[in-house]
């Protein structure tokens, strides 16, 4: 990451240099105040002020989740390559490799708090505020096909039964798969019930969402 260190008069000053010479604006650093000094001058007769700071560009969330992501791999010893694509509203980051299991998880539990955790360090220093989705081996398109068919599945035993069914917790991502795939039913529907990380997806008969 390029960075210049500024030796000025006032912190403005300072900044305003340094900006000059990234060719940047301010939201796309980070600041860093290295040095304040105040000090009389000459007989006493003149205040000196100092200040220096350094200032750093910002990388890009899409390149800070991938090197935060690559570091936790090598920290759990997974040696895999990481793709990225930038997709509209989203940013998918593939991971492929052997014996990636553990990296995913139960029903993806490690793998959805593997997202959350890049998440929250890409968004750490960047204006941008991008939803980063983190894949393993196509494991979730395969999750996303499977949970179609528990939607569906379920759904179908609703209406034969004419009782609701609660289904196992699942994160937010995976709710709205459920929701989505049966938004259109005309015989169910389906609301959350809970808290995270518990919530689950309830699917009741549309003539009686309490039966």
């Amino acid at each position: 990451m390029k960075s210049v260190e500024i030796v000025a008069k006032t912190r403005e000053e300072a900044l305003e240099l340094a900006l000059k010479e990234l060719a940047v604006d301010e939201s796309k650093v980070k600041i860093e105040v290295l040095e304040e000094t105040t000090s009389k001058g000459f007989l006493g007769l003149l205040n000196v002020n100092k200040v220096k700071i350094r200032v750093t560009i910002k990388e890009e969330q899409a390149q800070q989740a991938v090197r935060f992501l690559r570091e936790v791999l090598v920290n759990m010893g997974i040696f895999a390559q990481v793709e990225l694509f930038k997709r509209p509203g989203y940013i998918m980051l593939n991971v492929n490799g052997d014996d990636l299991g553990k990296l995913i998880g139960r029903h993806g539990q490690t793998l959805n708090a593997l997202q959350y955790v890049v998440n929250l360090a890409a968004h750490r220093d960047c204006s941008e505020q991008e939803r980063i989705i983190i894949d393993v081996g196509g494991y979730r398109k395969r999750r996303e096909e499977n949970l179609k068919r528990i939607a569906l599945s379920s759904a179908e035993r609703v209406k034969q039964k004419g009782r609701k069914e609660i289904l196992s917790p699942m994160s937010p991502q995976e709710r709205r798969i459920i929701h989505l795939a049966l938004q259109d039913s005309k015989e169910v529907v389906t609301h959350s019930e809970g808290d995270d990380p518990y919530r689950r997806v309830v699917i009741s008969p549309k003539n009686n969402i309490y039966k």
